[in-house]
């Protein structure tokens, strides 16, 4: 059985300074596979159940607009190998109607005029949801844009003290009302974000949404242990769950 994109999904990616919004469902297919490394031809072909001819089109065109990049197989130089070689930006898809969100957030803005934070929560709520509602997938962006974020504050909050270096996160994220954090002492740490800032008043979209903080307490933690750590978000207030909840491992 053939493979297929989801529907209506357009993939987004950067490739020798040009944005390649990819539509057709065989090209999608073509990079969701793609995606966990690189695939022979033969195997790309079988996996789409399209025709080799079909197939080598879509190939050979995203070759030449930069998405993918192609090298001879080494166990026989007559066939290839193809990866992807662009950078993924995010996706467009279809997404709910969402106004009753909007007018929730300028009316607790009036409720706080005055306030320069609640501008700036009405500024980012607003955004953020004005993306999700035309489908815009901004979850890659918010993740890089966190990271460097976490990179600038890293040096303030490292310490030669696992604990120590925990209470600082939390007071972090209190001091800039990012939300209220415990934090498990051991690892793999856990960090549980209560009245989360990036997150909270969001729709409920049945999954995690917060790119960003993944991408602050990456660059920390990764600062923190000078190693590169993973951070996964495993509970959310966007998914439905009482609090955001972070595993952050090697």
């Amino acid at each position: 059985m053939g493979t297929t994109g989801r529907g209506g999904q357009i993939e987004l990616f950067a490739s020798r300074g040009r944005v390649h919004a990819v539509k057709s469902p065989v090209r999608v297919a073509i990079l969701e596979m793609l995606s966990g490394g690189e695939m022979p031809f033969d195997a790309i072909v079988e996996m789409t159940g399209r025709a080799k001819s079909t197939v080598s089109v879509h190939l050979r065109d995203m070759v030449e607009e930069g998405i993918l990049g192609e090298r001879p197989d080494p166990a026989d130089a007559r066939r290839k190998i193809f990866f992807i070689a662009a950078d993924r930006l995010g996706a467009l898809s279809a997404a709910d109607q969402i106004p009753a969100e909007l007018a929730r957030y300028a009316a607790e803005y009036q409720e706080t005029e005055g306030d320069p934070f609640g501008f700036y929560r009405l500024m980012f709520r607003t955004l953020r949801t004005m993306l999700m509602q035309t489908g815009v997938n901004l979850d890659p962006v918010l993740f890089e844009a966190g990271r460097k974020v976490g990179e600038a504050v890293a040096p303030a909050l490292v310490a030669p003290d696992t604990g120590e270096f925990l209470g600082k996160v939390a007071r972090f994220w209190e001091e800039h009302r990012l939300g209220r954090v415990e934090a498990g002492p051991a690892a793999p740490f856990e960090i549980f974000v209560y009245d989360c800032f990036e997150c909270a008043d969001l729709p409920k979209i049945g999954r995690p949404a917060c790119s960003f903080d993944t991408g602050i307490l990456t660059a920390i933690f990764s600062a923190q242990f000078g190693r590169e750590m993973e951070v996964t978000e495993t509970h959310c207030y966007a998914a439905g769950d009482p609090y955001c909840r972070f595993v952050i491992r090697e």
